[in-house]
């Protein structure tokens, strides 16, 4: 990700859902905020970053998330759906679908950052 926060920092949970979002299985999510700002994930950024325990234990260890050795290739989205109010979840084409992508992070990992000079 774009993201020079440290991933440590808390989320903002309170964040709210996106007003829409277009999931195209074979390029990536597109969300728009409420404050009309549209943010765009690329399906490899959002499969390497999988927030899930597996997937951060590997980037933990320094292993790879995506693409493995029997990895199919492209990279597609097979599923996506809704989780409650608070996130979305993909099912991709080398089996993975435990990761939720919370809109708090989705939103943290395109915020602006406050050092950039506007």
């Amino acid at each position: 990700m774009n993201d020079k926060r440290s991933s440590a920092e808390p989320l903002d949970e309170s964040t709210p859902p996106p007003t829409s979002l277009d999931v195209d299985r074979a390029e990536g999510l597109t969300a728009t905020w409420p404050d009309g700002e549209t943010t765009h994930y690329a399906l490899e950024e959002l499969r390497v970053h999988c927030p899930c325990a597996e997937c951060r234990g590997l980037r933990e260890r320094g292993l790879p998330v995506w693409p493995k050795p029997a990895s199919p290739l492209p990279l597609r989205v097979e599923d996506a759906g809704l989780v409650g109010a608070w996130g979305i979840t993909f099912t991709w084409n080398d089996g993975h679908s435990t990761g939720i992508f919370s809109w708090a992070l989705l939103r943290q990992w395109r915020a602006p950052d406050p050092d950039a000079e506007g």
